[in-house]
């Protein structure tokens, strides 16, 4: 056997070990879990689930989740893309502070955030006395701390980079030669946006979509802390949550249930992502083969 057939060898072997290694790795680690929530949803039969997935409490959670997502979707879509296009086409003093900024709901915990807007809209917060001088004067009742708003705003803050540190690496391989062109050959800025940036970010952005609705349907920490009301301001993770805590069986398997919900509309959203990604490998992939 010679030096090559050796080489080969340890390469299979080292293969091998690595393939079994990750498969048992994602087995332990997300098969074995997934499977263990849907079957514990099933323990007390299939009405029994149906029921506990048809309460009007986990209605009310479903649709401030849904709904605190759209907005985070909606918003982090739109600030994500002004973002990304400011860092990658202007230079201008600052740049990089931003591009710093931007990153840290990476780096503080979600909890911190919901403390964080909890002491600004709360009680306590600064901004208190402005918005009781505003339901005074107007008669309303504007509240963000413990309502909706505040669970939006939590969820926007934590989906906030996915979007934007989807696009900016696109938009920098792209350079501005093609947008930099159509300028001067009279198009507006609206028209090189629709026509040339567009079209190149389309899969960057719409997995960077994917997500963050991924990351704002799963959100626990930060709107706990903004969320105390069951059936009003719960999402469906913190329903779980209560419905895990009550301890009792029938609550816990309850719980499972809710769970298998949300696992499989991330299932859906796994799928989602997987041909948003490889559409826009295979765009790249074109793009250099040209």
């Amino acid at each position: 056997m010679n030096e090559q057939q050796k080489f080969e060898k340890r390469k299979q072997r080292t293969k091998i070990i690595l393939i079994t290694v990750s498969v048992l790795f994602m087995i332990v680690m997300l098969v074995l879990p997934l499977f263990s929530v849907i079957t514990n949803s099933l323990n007390e039969g299939f009405k029994f689930y149906v029921d506990a997935i048809s309460t009007d409490y986990v209605k009310s959670a479903l649709f401030v989740t849904i709904l605190a997502t759209l907005i985070a979707v909606i918003v982090n879509t739109f600030f994500g893309i002004m973002a990304a296009f400011l860092l990658t086409k202007f230079s201008f003093k600052g740049k990089q502070v931003l591009a710093t900024l931007i990153d840290i709901p990476f780096s503080i915990s979600p909890v911190i955030v919901g403390l964080a807007f909890l002491m600004t809209f709360g009680r306590l917060g600064w901004t208190y006395p402005a918005i009781r001088a505003i339901n005074s004067f107007f008669g309303t009742n504007i509240r963000i701390a413990f309502a909706i708003p505040g669970v939006i705003l939590a969820t926007i803050f934590v989906t906030f980079p996915f979007v934007s540190r989807e696009i900016i690496p696109i938009l920098n391989s792209q350079g501005k030669d093609e947008e930099e062109a159509a300028a001067l050959m009279g198009a507006s800025g609206f028209t090189i946006f629709r026509k040339i940036t567009l079209p190149q970010m389309k899969w960057g952005l719409i997995y960077g979509i994917i997500l963050c609705s991924a990351r704002a349907l799963g959100e626990f920490g930060a709107v706990n802390a903004l969320s105390k009301t069951r059936g009003e301001t719960f999402t469906l993770p913190l329903e779980i949550d209560a419905l895990y805590m009550s301890g009792t069986s029938s609550s816990i398997t309850a719980a499972f249930a809710v769970s298998s919900v949300l696992v499989l509309i991330a299932v859906i959203v796994l799928i989602l992502r997987n041909i948003a990604w490889y559409r826009s490998q295979d765009k790249q992939q074109g793009k250099d083969g040209r």
